[in-house]
């Protein structure tokens, strides 16, 4: 009986024990948690007041910027003294809208700041030229986009000029305003330059590819700079203005890849467009007439099967040139066939020859004048190396027709 007693009690002191040790960790878990959400409540309060620290900095920092965006002023993008070169719409509302390849904007202005506000329908990319060197590259896109291009530029006046490096299958750009310095002016702009030329041609002319790295590289738009193509180059040369109504893949009567002999469409009809992807409007042909006109087209007619026939290809042939001369008068025509001696090669000649006009001209730039390695960019595309000879081969052919004379002018 002693012994059970002895042992009650033992287990009675045991429970005891473990309860005061339960107790105690209840206790000093109760503590660690009260402590934790002591300082859990404690470092709310400090990030609710950083918060409200950092939002009256927003506060003032954006009526900083509202205080300081007053200094400068808003002008139209079809303010008279803004010079555009190429096929542009500009509407009531003060904006101006292109798309094709090459188009380019030069702005002669006082103050040392100047910013575009533009929209795109997609994504075109741009190089930006300050004062005639190239600044950098920069891409439109969105509904409203403010662009810096020249932020505290020295000297009482600087001048900008923007070109679309891209071809219209990347959007439609849309300049909506200019913004200067408060004290800022768009003055008259006359760059002295009274040629100018038209290109009408394909990828080639385009500059598809001309920053690619190698023949197996894929497009990117990225890589596409008409200002490497052999249009852009010539009319450096020339100090020539230059428009380019260029698309990749497409001919004059047949498009590459087509399944039928005769496009539904093909640059023959692309040519009429005031913009590349927009059937309507048509081009007024009254903003600009060129002093010459170079056709680069044939190639993608002949590139997969099947051909176009010869009568299909000399009549869209026959009809660029007709509505260039019902357009444009009696420029001259500079018809340039692709290298190699084939079907094209072969009509194109032909039909200069028997057109019966004495401003209609025939050429190719040779077999050979580029090497396939290392003058090619993205997708076998000439880079810009191989344009550049391209140029070289072309550039004695227009001084013949036009009678402008040739110079040591370094060809790039």
């Amino acid at each position: 009986m002693k012994s059970r007693i002895i042992l009650a009690l033992a287990i009675f002191l045991t429970a005891i024990s473990a309860y005061c040790q339960v107790n105690d960790l209840h206790n000093s878990a109760l503590e660690i948690h009260n402590r934790a959400h002591k300082e859990a409540i404690e470092a709310h309060e400090r990030a609710t007041e950083r918060h409200r620290e950092i939002m009256e900095t927003h506060k003032q920092s954006f009526a900083s910027f509202r205080n300081a965006r007053q200094v400068y002023k808003t002008v139209s993008a079809n303010h008279p003294n803004v010079r555009y070169t190429g096929r542009v719409v500009k509407s009531d509302d003060g904006s101006v809208s292109f798309d094709w390849s090459g188009s380019y904007v030069e702005i002669c202005f006082t103050g040392g700041y100047l910013a575009l506000r533009v929209s795109d329908t997609k994504k075109n990319y741009y190089n930006l030229f300050v004062n005639g060197v190239l600044e950098r590259v920069f891409a439109t896109y969105g509904k409203d986009s403010l662009i810096v291009l020249a932020g505290k530029l020295k000297g009482s006046q600087n001048i900008v000029r923007i070109q679309k490096r891209t071809e219209a299958e990347q959007g439609k750009t849309t300049i909506h305003s200019f913004e200067l310095n408060s004290k800022g002016q768009i003055l008259n702009y006359d760059p002295g330059r009274t040629r100018h030329i038209e290109f009408i041609g394909n990828s080639i002319t385009a500059g598809f590819g001309t920053e690619g790295l190698s023949k197996d590289e894929p497009f990117k738009p990225e890589t596409e700079n008409c200002n490497l193509a052999f249009g852009a180059i010539i009319s450096r040369y020339f100090d020539a203005d230059y428009t380019f109504i260029a698309h990749s893949g497409w001919g004059a009567a047949r498009n590459y890849g087509d399944t039928a002999r005769v496009s539904k469409t093909s640059m023959k009809d692309k040519m009429m467009q005031t913009f590349d992807m927009y059937q309507q409007p048509l081009w007024n042909f009254k903003d600009y007439t060129p002093s010459l006109v170079v056709i680069n087209l044939g190639s993608n007619d002949f590139s997969t099967k099947p051909h176009p026939l010869k009568e299909e290809f000399f009549m869209a042939y026959s009809q660029i040139v007709r509505q260039l001369r019902e357009k444009y008068g009696q420029v001259p025509i500079l018809c340039v066939a692709p290298p190699l001696r084939g079907m094209a090669f072969e009509y194109i000649k032909e039909f200069c020859e028997s057109a019966n006009d004495k401003n209609l001209h025939f050429t190719a730039y040779l077999a050979g004048v580029y090497n396939r390695e290392s003058d090619l960019g993205s997708v076998g595309h000439p880079n810009y190396s191989g344009q550049r000879k391209i140029a070289m081969n072309l550039i004695p052919y227009i001084s013949t027709i036009t009678g402008w004379p040739l110079t040591d002018k370094p060809v790039e």
